[in-house]
């Protein structure tokens, strides 16, 4: 099968490891739907491959030209102007099981992703500590359970269904009720990712 001429050839067996996926992704992402790329590399860049079934799962089309000895030739065809709206789980599957203690049930890891979210579960009379929220407001959605959110201004009792504000810098703890709380959290997303800073009160 032969490459169309105008399709642009990047050849990363001379670019340091780290940066090969960025730059391969980022070539990718300024074709438009219908071009391709040809990947010249040395080995089956089989990870790669892999990453593009997580980040861009039925916008492209994988096509080997050569397979040789440090020279493996493949066709990145982009067949979608942009990578494609998909089903990423399921919430009520991953608060049906409880849990000992805090978690991290689910999160977007997605490489381009301009959102972040997390899937919190807490087990039944488990709570995070007051910490001072980042740079980012933050919506919260209850899934399951209940408890509470502590604020400056007292405590706000939550249930499933809720949806809560967090305003960025603003001061907030959780505390689940004897059923547990699971809450989704989004915000913009921002490099590097948000840390969770214990409350210090003589800060001010």
């Amino acid at each position: 099968m032969a490459a169309p001429a105008e399709s642009p050839i990047i050849d990363v067996r001379e670019i340091p490891k780290p940066q090969r996926h960025p730059k391969i992704f980022a070539l990718f992402d300024s074709l438009g739907a219908g071009e391709a790329l040809i990947l010249v590399n040395d080995h089956d860049p089989r990870h790669l491959h892999d990453e593009f079934e997580v980040e861009r799962p039925g916008s492209y089309s994988w096509d080997y030209l050569v397979r040789e000895k440090r020279d493996y030739r493949i066709r990145i065809g982009k067949t979608a102007s942009t990578a494609l709206p998909r089903k990423l789980g399921n919430s009520a599957e991953l608060t049906a099981n409880p849990t000992d203690a805090a978690d991290v049930a689910w999160k977007l890891d997605l490489r381009d992703r301009h959102l972040d979210a997390n899937l919190i579960r807490l087990a039944p009379g488990g709570s995070i500590d007051t910490h001072t929220g980042g740079e980012v407001d933050v919506l919260v959605h209850i899934l399951a359970g209940s408890g509470t959110v502590g604020t400056e201004g007292g405590d706000v009792a939550v249930t499933a269904g809720d949806l809560v504000w967090l305003p960025r810098f603003s001061r907030r703890s959780f505390a689940a009720g004897d059923d547990g709380l699971s809450y989704l959290t989004v915000h913009n997303h921002r490099e590097p990712s948000l840390t969770i800073e214990p409350f210090d009160a003589n800060r001010g």
